[in-house]
Parts: structure tokens; C-alpha cells; sequence
């Protein structure tokens, strides 16, 4: 049994008797009547176990996206229903969840409702994702109350649900500008770009500067003039994309712009980056594989294409969460080779942590080197970008200072990585994933696939 307000004003009401016959029996006498009138108004209030709740979700929802939880109450009980019902969702769900305004919150999840006996009413809780993953719905909670509202009669009833948040995909937005320069690469529109690739595209006169090795003997004797081949950007090459799920995507990083992904964990700009490259590598006539690693694997998308690649990539990728522990560069080189044995694009996202690239990506970047081309893609931190430029006291002096050395290490270790064949792209989070799409552009029209 739990009391209202109501009942606590009835018994300070006792007040009023108390001082107009002032003894032990008139303190006792009303106390006996609030009890005797609180335990009618629950025998008289409906039972709430005899409420039937019905669950209406969607199956998945983008990171961001407003949706709701519908509830549907059928009254199988003899009695009429006034009742106060809770809706618990986890607070990444709710909609005021991110400014802790935890009374609006709980004001969203509750909602009075009157229904006749043998009846249905349907309530809405408004959700609004923060967080990627599988969220699921807690009890419903049914607080019974007589026709009084003196006291209620309160049961928990299990109604199970699940909401699939999806990644957001923000950096869609960046899809159009990126397409159309493959069209132009790919001959679709006026410019027409000629790189090292292995597919012929025309001849032309010798230049300074021209690689000989594309000079066209036979032409050249035929024309009288030194003649050179030019080559298109291949197609239907193969790309990996690799997530490093280890203890550093697990970092918080803030962004740029102090927007919706300020606070996100490494691993959420990574999964940025890797869907826009996803989208432009299959609309470009590449195959694109994508990995989540640490020491096991995490996740996996192959031989999905067309319209297919992205939800399937949505769904997988959803799940993923860092793990607090070292990754296995052995066992993730070892993931790739035994999956792609022609040339491929291998793309590596992680960290530039000095300390983890050399005792772990160092070692074995060779191994990918040799055969692939390999491009670390890593995000920065843009709060310690602000923190390079602050001079105004000598702790922001020291914090400079220490951001500066803290730069110059990641910048040697990205040197390395380029001595060892590998493009090394570092930016901060909303700006990953255009760099990392015009990485891969200009690879391709070099003929570097």
C-alpha cells in the first residue's frame, strides 16, 4: 500500500480536534479513522495486476532521432482504473536525460490515466537516444489508487522491449561533396582525372616531369614524338576497415564545436569515419569489409554492397563498445591477412598514443605494408588543441607546454608510420571522416589501390 499527499493532509488535519479536545483518545480515535479510511480507499481501488500492458517500440532508431514508447492498458478488472503509470527506460533514452533536469525526466515517464472497466487507453513516453546499443525497457509500474486517493495499491509488471539505437551517420552530410568528385574521377562529368592506376585511359605528349615508365614505345614511333600512357582510378578494389576496440577507443574526446559529440568516446568518431568511407568506397564499385577488433573480434560486415551496406553496417556496429584492455596488433593483422589476400586499402582506425603505437602497431605495420596500402586514421583531441593555445597564467603555460610535447611525440610516431609505407591521417572528431574520405580519394587517383 502506498499513501498520497491526501492522506498525510488528512492526518495533520487531526490537528484541528486535537486542539479543541485535547487528550491521548482524540489523537488515537483520528488516527484510527485516516487508517480506516485509507484501507476502504485501497480495498475499493482496482488491482493492478489485473491491468494487461502491451509494448509498441520500433526495432531500431538512429542515435538522435525522437521516437516514443507507446503503452496500451487494458482495464480486465471489475472496478474502475485511476491510476498513475511509470514507463522506466534507461536515462540514455530520455529526452531531457542530457541536461539532468531529472524532475522534467521523471514527469515524461509517468501519466494518470482513468480507465472503465473492460477498457483501453494508450500512453506515450517520449525517448530520445544518447547513446548507441540495445536499450531495454524496464517494468511498467502501476500505482492503483481508490476513488479517495487516499492510498493506492502498486505492482510491477515485466513488459519487455528493446530499441536498437543505431549510429548516427552525422557525417552523411559529406557524402554529396565527395560523390561528385568520384564522378569526375570516374569520367562522369568535365574534368577528368588521370592518375597511376592500371586501366588505360589515353595517350598524350611527353611532359617534364612524366614517369618514363609510362611512355608508349610504339606510339612514339609512330608519331615522330615522345608519347605517354595515362591511366583511370581502378575499381572494384577491396577495402578494409578496421576498428580498433581496445582501451584507447574508449577514451573521451571533446569535439570541435562543443555539439552533440562533445564527450563521445574515440571509438564513436571512428564509426563515423568508417561509414562515410564505407558509402563512398561501395558507390565508387569497391568491395568493403569492415572489422571491429581487440583481442576478439567484435564485429563484421563482408560481401554486403548497394543498398544493403550501410544498414548492415548500422546494425553491426551499433553493439560495439570499447573494452578496457590492450589490443592484439598481432591477432588483428593476422584477422586481415587471413581475409584479404590480394592488394587491398587497409584502414586502420585507432589512437596515436605514442606509448601503445610502438609497443603494439609498430611492430607489425610491415606485415600490412608489404602487401597493402595502409592508411592510420586517428582523432585528436580538441581540447588539447585549446590548451596549446592558452598563455594567460603559468598553469596554462605548463598546460601548453605539456600539449605541445604531447603533439611533437604523436607527430614523430607519424613519421615512423610513414617511413614504414603508411598514410597517417589525425584530426579532430567532426572532421575525421571528410579527411579520411578525401585520403581515400586521392589514393585513388593516384593509382595507389
Amino acid at each position: 500500500m502506498a499513501l498520497t499527499r491526501r492522506a498525510v493532509w488528512l492526518a495533520a488535519a487531526g490537528i484541528v480536534p486535537v486542539l479543541l479536545v485535547p487528550s491521548a483518545g482524540t489523537v488515537v480515535v483520528w488516527a484510527v479513522l485516516v487508517a480506516v479510511l485509507c484501507a476502504v480507499d485501497v480495498a475499493l481501488a482496482a488491482s493492478p495486476r489485473e491491468v494487461a500492458v502491451r509494448r509498441d517500440v520500433p526495432a531500431s532508431v538512429r542515435l538522435g532521432t525522437p521516437t516514443a514508447s507507446a503503452l496500451v492498458l487494458t482495464n480486465r478488472s471489475g472496478r474502475r482504473l485511476r491510476a498513475r503509470v511509470r514507463d522506466a527506460w534507461p536515462p540514455s533514452m530520455l529526452t531531457d536525460a542530457a541536461t539532468g533536469l531529472a524532475r522534467a525526466v521523471a514527469a515524461s515517464t509517468r501519466h494518470d490515466v482513468d480507465v472503465a472497466p473492460g477498457e483501453s487507453v494508450r500512453v506515450r513516453t517520449p525517448l530520445l537516444p544518447t547513446r548507441r546499443g540495445d536499450r531495454r525497457a524496464g517494468d511498467v509500474t502501476v500505482r492503483s489508487f481508490g476513488p479517495l486517493r487516499l492510498a493506492a495499491r502498486q505492482a510491477s509488471l515485466p513488459v519487455p522491449g528493446r530499441v536498437r539505437v543505431l549510429p548516427e551517420f552525422a557525417s552523411r552530410r559529406h557524402l554529396p561533396s565527395r560523390l561528385a568528385r568520384l564522378r569526375e574521377m570516374d569520367g562522369r562529368a568535365a574534368v577528368q582525372v588521370r592518375g597511376e592506376g592500371t586501366e588505360f585511359d589515353s595517350l598524350r605528349e611527353y611532359v617534364v616531369g612524366d614517369d618514363v615508365r609510362s611512355i608508349d614505345w610504339r606510339a612514339t614511333a609512330r608519331r615522330g614524338d615522345v608519347v605517354v600512357r595515362t591511366w583511370r582510378p581502378e575499381r572494384d578494389r577491396r577495402v578494409v576497415v578496421v576498428l580498433d576496440t581496445g582501451r584507447t577507443s574508449a577514451a573521451r574526446i571533446d569535439a570541435s564545436d562543443g555539439g552533440a559529440s562533445a564527450g563521445a568516446t574515440r571509438l564513436e568518431a571512428s564509426i563515423e569515419a568508417a561509414l562515410l568511407l564505407a558509402a563512398l568506397a561501395d558507390r565508387a564499385g569497391d568491395r568493403v569489409q569492415v572489422l571491429a577488433y581487440d583481442r576478439t573480434l567484435r564485429g563484421r560486415v563482408a560481401g554486403a554492397s548497394g543498398p544493403r551496406l550501410l544498414p548492415e553496417l548500422a546494425e553491426t556496429l551499433a553493439t560495439v563498445e570499447p573494452a578496457l584492455l590492450e589490443t592484439d596488433w598481432h591477432g588483428l593483422v593476422g584477422q586481415v591477412r587471413s581475409r584479404v589476400s590480394q592488394r587491398a586499402l587497409v584502414v586502420l582506425l585507432t589512437a596515436l598514443d605514442p606509448a601503445a603505437v610502438e609497443s603494439g602497431l609498430l611492430p607489425v605495420v610491415d606485415q600490412l605494408t608489404g602487401t597493402h596500402q595502409v592508411v592510420v586514421a586517428a582523432v585528436a583531441d580538441a581540447e588539447v588543441a585549446a590548451l596549446r593555445a592558452g598563455r594567460d597564467d603559468v598553469a596554462q603555460v605548463y598546460d601548453a607546454a605539456a600539449a605541445a610535447r604531447g603533439e611533437l611525440e604523436r607527430a614523430a610516431v607519424a613519421a615512423v608510420l610513414r617511413r614504414r609505407g603508411a598514410e597517417v591521417v589525425e584530426a579532430l572528431p567532426d572532421d575525421l571522416a571528410p579527411q579520411l574520405a578525401d585520403t581515400y580519394l586521392a589514393l585513388k587517383a593516384a593509382g595507389r589501390l
